[in-house]
C-alpha cells in the first residue's frame, strides 16, 4: 500500500502537466495565483481544477479507506480526506502554474529565436 504514496502525487502532477499546457496555449495566467487575484473568473478556475483533479481525489480517498481497513482495521474518515488532499491536490496546485510558465517562457523564446534566423 505504500505504492499509493508515489502513484497519486505522479497522477495529480501529470494532470497538472496536462492542464499546465493548456493554460499556456489558450495565455490563462498562472493557477493558483489566479484563484488567489482573479475573482472575477475564481469560480471557473475552480470548476476546472477540481473536474480535472476530481479523479485522483476519489481514486486518493478510495485507496487510503482500503489502507485503512486492511491494516489498521478501522476507519478514520478525517484522515482519509487529509491524505487525498496531501497526496492528490497539493501536488496539482504546486505544479500546474509553474508548467504553465515555463511553457509560456520557452514558446516564446523559441518564437523570438525563429524570427531572429528569419
Amino acid at each position: 500500500m505504500a505504492l499509493r504514496f508515489y502513484l497519486q502525487p505522479l497522477m495529480a502532477t501529470l494532470f497538472a502537466v496536462r492542464d499546465g499546457l493548456h493554460d499556456a496555449r489558450s495565455a490563462k495566467p498562472a493557477y493558483f495565483w489566479s484563484l488567489l487575484t482573479d475573482r472575477a473568473h475564481r469560480a471557473e478556475r475552480l470548476h476546472e481544477g477540481w473536474k480535472s483533479i476530481s479523479k485522483v481525489f476519489v481514486l486518493a480517498m478510495m485507496l487510503d479507506t482500503v489502507y485503512q481497513l486492511l491494516v489498521l482495521r478501522e476507519f478514520r474518515p478525517l484522515e482519509t480526506v487529509f491524505v487525498a488532499v496531501a497526496l492528490a491536490m497539493v501536488p496539482y496546485l504546486v505544479f500546474r502554474g509553474p508548467v504553465n510558465r515555463v511553457a509560456r517562457w520557452l514558446t516564446r523564446r523559441r518564437w523570438s529565436g525563429s524570427r531572429r534566423a528569419a
